[in-house]
């Protein structure tokens, strides 16, 4: 693991900490009923000092009967001690003007798997960042129970294929997680004077490098046991979870004789770690360096790269395996 990336967990977890010690009330309130986990830079322990925090709140009850369950007063007083919290330390609003920090439940996040509420009520991205790259910051216990029964939803015919079962339902949950990510880019407008172009250009830049990763990552990490074992089972799932990308990348690296590989993914990291170097400056530095046409050239010869490095690494383990193919076909 290299020292900016390694720079970057440390931080993460530091700040993280403080955080935590601000949210006696949270904890007082979710104990043993509902969680709060972090996605983004801080779920994948790679967050600045200008880094804001994402957050999703859930809990285990199913409705307002089960003891479990979040009442919206729970809500209100929860947001609130995140709120202050997060201003007392410093950090940037919450995007959308706090609109993501609606409680959900974790049957909600099963209930809806594949169904057309899944999108509309949020739980798609809830359930996938959960699984991707998520932190808890409250309630670990109650974190690891609702990740348990969301891979029991994907994992649900193993029983019956334990000797050749494909994750293919998850796998396609995460490309269309990431294909709604590219398409959530491409349908943002207004490209009106050259700050926007610039804030456009940076947004593809980080869309290109950290939600790649993140999802791309996952499917790497889970090919790879599928090519091994002809199967992959809940203990492995589990484990690529508990995984950050950056170290589901090193996972699979280390754990192979393939040269090609290996180098790939050295590679792979070392792009990263420019990446995450050109986004520890201030956003207005960053908006600067993407207004510069001969740096926001390079930049973008450089996303490409990692692209490309990141097919190179799915088709140096897959080529020729069935899984491979569902990826792409």
């Amino acid at each position: 693991m290299g020292k900016t990336i390694e720079k970057r967990q440390r931080f993460s977890d530091e700040r993280f900490e403080l955080l935590r010690k601000e949210l006696s009330n949270a904890s007082e309130i979710c104990a043993e009923k509902a969680c709060i986990y972090a996605t983004g830079s801080f779920g994948r322990r790679e967050a600045s000092e200008f880094s804001d925090v994402g957050l999703f709140i859930v809990s285990l009850g199913a409705d307002k009967e089960d003891r479990h369950w979040l009442t919206n007063l729970d809500g209100i007083l929860i947001k609130a001690d995140l709120i202050i919290a997060t201003k007392k330390l410093s950090f940037p609003p919450f995007s959308g003007d706090g609109r993501f920090l609606q409680p959900h439940t974790a049957q909600s996040l099963i209930a809806t798997t594949g169904t057309e509420a899944d999108d509309a009520t949020n739980t798609f991205t809830a359930r996938l960042l959960l699984l991707l790259e998520s932190q808890p910051l409250i309630g670990k216990e109650v974190h690891t129970r609702i990740i348990d029964d969301v891979i029991a939803k994907y994992w649900s015919e193993f029983p019956d294929h334990a000797d050749h079962f494909m994750p293919a339902y998850l796998a396609n949950d995460v490309l269309r997680y990431w294909r709604t990510l590219c398409l959530n880019y491409e349908a943002r407008t207004s490209e009106q004077t050259p700050t926007d172009r610039a804030k456009r250009k940076l947004a593809n830049y980080k869309l290109k490098h950290s939600r790649m990763l993140t999802c791309f990552s996952a499917l790497l990490f889970l090919l790879d046991l599928y090519v091994k074992s002809c199967t992959v089972t809940v203990p492995d799932v589990k484990k690529m979870v508990s995984l950050t990308p950056t170290s589901r990348v090193n996972a699979v690296a280390e754990n192979s004789t393939n040269e090609k590989l290996t180098s790939v993914t050295e590679n792979l990291l070392e792009l990263y770690e420019e990446f995450l170097s050109v986004t520890s400056a201030d956003p207005s530095e960053q908006i600067r360096l993407f207004s510069d046409e001969p740096q926001r050239r390079k930049l973008r010869e450089q996303q490409s790269r990692f692209g490309d490095l990141v097919y190179e690494a799915l088709h140096s383990i897959g080529e020729g395996n069935r899984f491979y193919r569902r990826l792409v076909v």
